[in-house]
């Protein structure tokens, strides 16, 4: 009985959220719990926020009953993502039930190479801490470089670069068996390679949070 008080306390701050400004962005917006049904999404954000693992998603399981589960779930999971790298040149990316986290090369790694600078690990930690506690997803690691070079060359340390932040996150408790590690050359540019600015940022580890089917 003890918990349901602050269940209770917390799903009705939830509801009363929902229209209010986001505490995360500071954008006016409706919140995403009540697109799934303000009370029962609410519920299930809120177990999702104060247990871990196997128990957090057997009650989103339950709420899907009501039309909430899997959206809420990832909900949580968003809000506290961008709380903990707010101000880290990361950024946050929701698509439908996923999460894709783009993490730019210039804050990752140093030029050429693979190896992840130091000031980046405390970003990582506080990604590897949310990935850890809401453990019911798959993880895709993918390295994106931009065209300078060969093609063979750009693969080779788009792989690696993909693979030393998989590693890395290993190191936090987050399961290697849960990550797909994959390079991506420069077949996948979202600015244009002509120009320095462009090719900054076609260098990037994205990580996709994905729910797990089933």
């Amino acid at each position: 009985m003890q918990k349901l008080k602050p269940l209770a306390a917390a799903s009705a701050l939830l509801a009363l959220t929902a229209c209010t400004t986001n505490p995360y962005t500071g954008e006016q917006q409706a919140s995403k719990a009540a697109t799934y049904g303000a009370g029962a999404a609410a519920v299930c954000g809120l177990v999702g926020a104060i247990d871990s693992g196997k128990h957090a998603r057997n009650a989103a399981l339950g709420c899907g009953i009501v039309g909430a589960g899997v959206g809420a779930y990832m909900d949580v999971q968003e809000a506290k993502l961008r709380e903990q790298l707010q101000g880290t040149g990361v950024q946050v990316v929701r698509e439908g039930d996923n999460i894709r986290l783009i993490m730019p090369g210039q804050i990752t790694f140093q030029t050429d190479s693979y190896n992840l600078r130091s000031n980046f690990y405390p970003t990582l930690n506080s990604v590897g801490e949310v990935l850890a506690k809401y453990a019911d997803t798959t993880l895709r690691v993918t390295g994106h470089t931009d065209n300078t070079g060969s093609r063979q060359y750009n693969q080779t340390l788009s792989e690696r670069r993909a693979a030393s932040v998989a590693d890395y996150l290993a190191t936090r408790q987050v399961a290697r068996e849960r990550m797909l590690v994959q390079g991506m050359g420069f077949d996948q540019p979202i600015a244009d390679n002509g120009t320095a600015e462009g090719r900054a940022t076609n260098r990037r580890v994205e990580l996709y949070i994905l729910p797990r089917a089933g």
